[in-house]
C-alpha cells in the first residue's frame, strides 16, 4: 500500500513516528496511551525479526572480536577463515549459537526503542522548544535503548558466551589444548547447554555482576548508536522529502513507508555501526572474558587494545558489524513501517468506533 508524501517537514517527521496530523476523524485524546503502547508491540516484533535474520553474521563478529581472549597472541583469523572454522567445527548450527537470548534481548530493545522514542521526543520538544529536532531524536533514541538495557545486557552476555563456545566438543577441545588465553590459576566458564543453563551458571559463578558484565561499556556503545541511528534515519527522511519537492515537484511518484524504512533504515544502521565499532570491541571483550583478568575495566581494555593492536584492534569486526547492521536495521525499520502502514489505520478506525 503506497503512502502519500507528507505535505510539510513536520508532517514528514510525524509520519516517521506513525503519528497522524489532527483531523476530524482523529481518535479522542483519551486513546493517546493506546497509540503509544502500540509502538512497543511493533518495535518488539521488528527487533526480534531483525535479530533472527542476521544472527549468523553477529556470531562471526563476536568471534572475530574475542579472538584476543580466546587465542592470545596466536595468528588471528579474518572473516572468511572464521566462516570456514565455524562451519568445520559445528556446521550450520554453529552460526545460530546464542540465538535464544539474542532474540529475547531484541524483543525488549525493539519495544523500548520504538515505544519510547516518539513520546520522549515530543516531551523534550514541549519542555524545551529551543531543542532542535535532531538533538531531540538523539536523546530520545538513547533513552529508549537505555531502558531496554536492563533486559538486553544479560541476554547479550549469555548470547556472546554461547556464540564463542561453538559445540561442546570444540569447546572441550580448546580447553584441553589450552587455547583459551587466561591468567594462571583461573578457570574459564563451563559449557552452556542453553539460555536458561547459561543464565543460572553465570548467576551461580558471579552473581548479578556476572549477568551485567560490561554494562557500562554496553551503554557507552548503545546509547550513542541508538541516538545516531534514529537521528540519521529522521534526517534522511526529511532529506528525501525535500529532495522530492525540489527536484520532482510535479511527480506522482509514491514510495511505500516499508520501502523507505528498508533503504533508509539500512543506511542509518550502517553509518551508526561503523562509528561505534571501537565501543563494541571493548564491550565484547569485557563480556566474554569470564574469570580471566586480561582487562581490568573499560579504560584498561582500551589502553591494552590500543597498545597491542593499534587502531586496527579497535575497529576489529567492523566489516561484519556493518554487514550485520545494514540489513538488520533495514529489516527492523521496514517491519515497523509495514506494521504501522498496514495495521495502524485499521486500529485507529476500530478505536474511534469504540469512543
Amino acid at each position: 500500500m503506497a503512502a502519500s508524501p507528507p505535505s510539510s517537514p513536520s508532517a514528514a517527521a510525524a509520519a516517521v513516528a506513525g503519528v497522524r496530523s489532527p483531523s476530524p476523524q482523529s481518535p479522542s485524546p483519551n486513546l493517546t496511551n493506546f497509540f503509544v503502547w502500540r509502538e512497543f508491540a511493533w518495535g518488539a516484533i521488528a527487533g526480534a525479526f531483525g535479530e533472527g535474520m542476521m544472527h549468523p553474521v553477529d556470531t562471526l563478529k563476536t568471534r572475530l572480536q574475542s579472538q584476543a581472549i580466546m587465542t592470545g597472541a596466536k595468528a588471528q583469523k579474518n572473516i572468511f577463515q572464521m566462516v570456514r572454522t565455524v562451519w568445520a567445527s559445528d556446521g550450520l548450527r554453529g552460526f545460530y549459537r546464542g540465538i535464544s537470548p539474542g532474540v529475547t534481548g531484541s524483543l525488549a530493545t525493539g519495544a523500548t526503542y520504538f515505544g519510547v522514542i516518539e513520546s520522549t521526543k515530543t516531551w523534550l520538544e514541549n519542555a524545551n522548544p529551543n531543542l532542535s529536532g535532531h538533538w531531540s531524536h538523539f536523546i530520545a533514541g538513547g533513552i529508549g535503548d537505555t531502558l531496554g538495557s536492563f533486559i538486553y545486557v544479560p541476554c547479550e552476555v549469555m548470547k556472546q558466551r554461547m556464540q564463542i563456545q561453538g559445540s561442546s566438543k570444540s569447546w572441550a577441545l580448546n580447553a584441553t589444548k589450552g587455547s583459551v588465553s587466561q591468567s594462571p590459576g583461573t578457570q574459564m566458564y563451563g559449557y552452556y547447554k542453553g539460555m536458561f543453563h547459561a543464565g543460572c551458571s553465570i548467576w551461580k559463578d558471579h552473581g548479578l555482576k556476572g549477568l551485567y558484565a560490561g554494562y557500562g561499556s554496553t551503554l557507552a556503545r548503545d546509547v550513542p548508536f541508538a541516538g545516531l541511528m534514529v537521528t540519521f534515519y529522521e534526517a534522511m527522511k526529511e532529506l528525501t522529502y525535500y529532495g522530492k519537492r525540489k527536484y520532482l515537484p510535479d511527480s506522482d511518484l509514491q514510495v511505500s513507508n516499508s520501502f523507505e524504512g528498508l533503504l533508509l533504515g539500512g543506511l542509518a544502521g550502517g553509518f551508526s555501526a561503523y562509528l561505534t565499532t571501537p565501543l563494541d570491541v571493548i564491550k565484547t571483550r569485557l563480556q566474554v572474558q569470564g574469570s580471566t583478568t586480561r582487562y581490568n575495566g573499560w579504560l584498561d581494555a582500551i589502553k591494552k587494545t590500543w597498545a597491542s593492536e593499534g587502531v586496527d584492534g579497535l575497529f576489529k569486526g567492523s566489516i561484519p558489524r556493518i554487514i550485520w547492521y545494514i540489513p538488520a536495521s533495514a529489516f527492523t525499520f521496514m517491519a515497523v513501517e509495514f506494521l504501522r502502514e498496514h495495521f495502524n489505520e485499521k486500529i485507529d478506525s476500530d478505536a474511534c468506533e469504540q469512543t
